[in-house]
C-alpha cells in the first residue's frame, strides 16, 4: 500500500497550476526580459526566473498526457470527449497564437488542445482495431504524421505519450521507463523538425532535450495516483481555464510591455 495517495483532482490542480506558471514565464517573463534587453539592464535574474518556470512547466503536459489517457478509459462517451477537444483545440487558437505566438494567427504551432485531441483519436484507433495490429500502428503513425504537419505543441511526442500512459496502464515502472524515454526522444525529433538544415550538431539537440526530462518529476504524482475521482470544479472550468487564461496574460503583457 502506498504511504501517500493524491486523486485524479490533485493531478489536475497540479498540472493546470505549472502550466499557468510555464506560460506566464513565456508570456510576461520573456517579455520582462526582452524590456530588460532594451533598456540596457541586468537580465540575470529575470532570464533565471524564466528557465526556472519553463523547467517547473515540463510537469503539466505529462500530467495532462496521463489525465488524457484516464478520460478515454473512464468517459462515458468516447465521441463526445473527442468532439469536446476538437472544438476547444479551434476556441483556444486565437488565444494560443496571440499569448504564444504574439500574431492573431499563425502557422508556427497549433495549441495543446490539438494534440490531446490526437493522442486520444489515437486510444479511439487502438481500441478500435484491436484485433488488426498493422492497422493500429498505422493509425498512430497517421495521428503522428498530422501532430508534425499540424505542429502542434509537443508534436510526436505530446501524442506517443498519451499512447505509451494508456498501453502500460496498471503497471507505473512500465509508464515511467517507456514515458521517459518517449519525452526525451520525441523533444530530440522536436528540435530535428524544427531545426533541420540549419547545420546544427546532433549533439546540440541531445543536449538541448535534457531540459524536457525535468518534467519527469511528474511521475512522482503518479505514483501517488490512487484512481479515484476525488473532488472537482465543474467540467466547464477546466476546459474554458486554457483559452481564458491565455488571453488574460497576453492582456496583462499588453499593459506592462506595449510593443514587445
Amino acid at each position: 500500500m502506498k504511504k501517500y495517495s493524491v486523486s485524479g483532482a490533485f493531478l489536475k490542480h497540479a498540472a493546470y497550476l505549472t502550466m499557468f506558471i510555464d506560460h506566464f514565464a513565456v508570456v510576461i517573463i520573456s517579455a520582462y526580459v526582452e524590456w530588460l534587453r532594451l533598456q540596457r539592464a541586468p537580465l540575470e535574474t529575470a532570464a533565471f526566473a524564466y528557465h526556472m518556470g519553463r523547467h517547473v512547466g515540463r510537469i503539466a503536459f505529462i500530467l495532462f498526457a496521463f489525465m488524457a489517457s484516464e478520460g478515454f478509459r473512464y468517459t462515458r462517451s468516447r465521441k463526445k470527449y473527442l468532439l469536446r477537444l476538437a472544438g476547444f483545440a479551434l476556441i483556444s487558437e486565437i488565444p494560443f497564437d496571440l499569448a504564444i505566438e504574439n500574431n492573431f494567427f499563425s502557422m508556427e504551432a497549433q495549441n495543446v488542445y490539438w494534440t490531446l485531441f490526437l493522442g486520444v483519436l489515437a486510444l479511439c484507433i487502438l481500441e478500435k482495431l484491436h484485433k488488426k495490429p498493422f492497422w493500429q500502428f498505422t493509425g498512430v503513425l497517421l495521428c503522428c504524421i498530422a501532430a508534425v504537419l499540424l505542429r502542434t505543441d509537443y508534436m510526436v511526442m505530446g501524442v506517443l505519450l498519451i499512447v505509451v500512459f494508456y498501453l502500460c496502464r496498471g503497471s507505473f515502472w512500465s509508464q515511467f521507463m517507456f514515458g521517459a524515454a518517449t519525452i526525451y526522444a520525441g523533444q530530440v525529433m522536436l528540435y530535428v523538425i524544427r531545426y533541420w538544415g540549419k547545420g546544427i550538431p546532433m549533439l546540440t539537440y541531445m543536449e538541448a532535450s535534457t531540459s524536457e526530462l525535468y518534467g519527469l518529476l511528474a511521475f512522482g504524482f503518479i505514483y501517488c495516483y490512487n484512481g479515484k475521482r476525488g473532488r472537482q470544479l465543474p467540467k466547464a472550468f477546466y476546459y474554458w481555464f486554457y483559452p481564458l487564461h491565455l488571453l488574460l496574460l497576453y492582456g496583462i503583457k499588453l499593459i506592462l510591455f506595449p510593443g514587445i
